[in-house]
């Protein structure tokens, strides 16, 4: 009896390592790629995924990179996509703002979305099938009062809208967690972007938006402000679908008169551009110094002279 239970004992060691050996050769069946490849890739193609990974500390990464390998050929099928493991270390990843690790993201004609799964093939093809588009709408002076109902909170829905800027890089960081919660309640709830800086300037003063990114809550002619220092996936879902309530809700502004935004317009310059506001001010206030030395000190020798020309007068 001892001697087979050892042998049964051998044979569960030997199975098991096969398995191992097996996920592990797998796993190695993705290609890698360098950051400039991939960055070139990326760009040119519609469907990218990408498995970003560092520490294998607890293995995850195998089993992520075992599971994409094994749908690869469906993903290919159905999408044309390409799926890659980026170079360990890979700067790209510094763009997404993630901890997480491993990361999977899913490029759409260079628009990122973070995998919110696990690894499991079934869920991945489901996730990179129902991602396959931008979830995020675009919203403009032009369509917002339109498509939002913000004054009224009528029949659109809610909406949580992202202000951003053409020059702020945390906007661009924050571009894959966007498009992820966008993606993950597409069909209930709305999730949009604006630009402050172009064309949703006009939006953006109605709403007194400081400095991008900022994020509103619209719901039931109410707006709430996100002030939580967590921009996390989870975090900003949580806020949405119930976390709003506890924080104090705003009546909703109608949208100003061309004055109204003109002065909005000059508030919001001095409080996002001071030390220009200030150089602005302070310039002529200079000139008009420096131009008025400049005449006092021309009138001195003027009556200096003139004293001069007195005083010989006299003398003779």
């Amino acid at each position: 009896m001892m001697r087979w239970g050892s042998m049964w004992g051998v044979l569960v060691v030997l199975a098991s390592l096969e398995c191992l050996l097996v996920r592990r050769v797998q796993a190695n069946n993705l290609e890698t790629l360098e950051d400039g490849e991939l960055l070139k890739l990326i760009r040119q193609e519609q469907y990218v995924i990408v498995l970003f990974c560092e520490n294998d500390v607890s293995g995850r990464c195998v089993d992520y990179e075992t599971e994409l390998s094994a749908v690869r050929e469906d993903l290919v099928d159905s999408l044309n996509a390409w799926v890659i493991r980026a170079q360990e270390k890979s700067e790209l990843r510094k763009n997404f703002a993630t901890d997480n690790d491993p990361v999977v993201i899913y490029f759409r004609r260079g628009v990122p979305a973070l995998y919110p799964g696990t690894a499991n093939e079934e869920e991945m093809l489901a996730v990179f099938s129902t991602y396959r588009e931008s979830c995020v709408q675009e919203l403009t002076d032009t369509n917002f009062e339109h498509l939002t109902q913000a004054s009224t909170g009528a029949t659109t829905g809610d909406w949580f809208v992202m202000f951003i800027r053409d020059d702020c890089e945390e906007c661009d960081r924050m571009i894959a967690r966007w498009e992820t919660l966008a993606c993950l309640h597409k069909g209930r709830l709305n999730v949009a972007r604006i630009n402050k800086s172009s064309t949703g300037a006009v939006t953006s003063r109605r709403f007194e938006v400081g400095i991008p990114p900022e994020y509103i809550f619209f719901r039931l002619g109410r707006m709430y402000r996100y002030t939580i220092e967590k921009y996390d996936v989870d975090s900003l879902s949580s806020f949405m679908t119930g976390f709003y309530k506890n924080v104090q809700g705003e009546s909703i502004p109608l949208p100003k008169s061309p004055f109204d935004d003109l002065i909005q317009l000059c508030v919001d310059y001095i409080r996002d551009y001071p030390l220009m506001v200030a150089g602005f001010v302070a310039l002529p206030i200079f000139l008009a110094l420096v131009f008025y030395f400049l005449l006092r000190s021309e009138e001195k020798p003027r009556s200096k002279k003139k004293k001069t020309t007195s005083t010989k007068k006299k003398s003779n």
